[in-house]
């Protein structure tokens, strides 16, 4: 449960009752369940998960809980589960792929909101595991940086976790009138 407590640290800003949320890589559902609580009844989490296995476990989660509509679909392909998910206040992704910046980009372009906000979760190893963590986090900035992400704040997980990181931030944010 440190590393949900840990995400909890990074996510107490964008996230409230009656919040909208895609959750990419759902797994089983144990996250997605305490998200649930979070945004209560007048909220929703659409829960996306690629695996079969975790899917049905999610599935099961859902039975107990209204506002969780899973998804058994790769997170790649946001056009097929389109018809699903609204348009979203947030997007938490915890995909352990190589591309998974571009696996956000291509899902806050289809649901986020402009002015919404995003977690990621970097695994560092999943990415490369020959360069030192610090420096993919900071590519991994970069590149959401590219796709009109701006990224408010870099959080560690250690010691809950080696070589993982959240990145939280907004997208498309309004410009500010002095």
């Amino acid at each position: 449960m440190l590393y949900f407590d840990a995400v909890v640290l990074v996510m107490h800003k964008p996230m409230a009752p009656g919040t909208r949320v895609l959750y990419l890589g759902a797994a089983s559902g144990t996250i997605v369940s305490h998200f649930s609580d979070i945004v209560g009844p007048t909220g929703v989490v659409y829960a996306v998960e690629f695996s079969h296995r975790s899917g049905r476990d999610l599935v099961n989660m859902a039975k107990k809980r209204t506002n969780v509509i899973p998804i058994i679909e790769d997170a790649r392909h946001p056009a097929r589960y389109g018809m699903l998910v609204g348009t979203v206040d947030v997007i938490f992704s915890d995909v352990a792929q190589p591309d998974q910046a571009r696996i956000l980009a291509l899902n806050a372009s289809y649901f986020l909101k402009n002015g919404g906000h995003f977690v990621i979760s970097i695994k560092a190893n999943c990415i490369g595991s020959t360069v030192p963590a610090e420096a993919v986090f900071a590519s991994e900035v970069k590149k959401l940086q590219a796709e009109q992400f701006k990224p408010a704040e870099l959080v560690t997980l250690e010691p809950f976790e080696r070589d993982h990181a959240c990145v939280v931030g907004g997208y498309r944010m309004p410009k500010k009138i002095d």
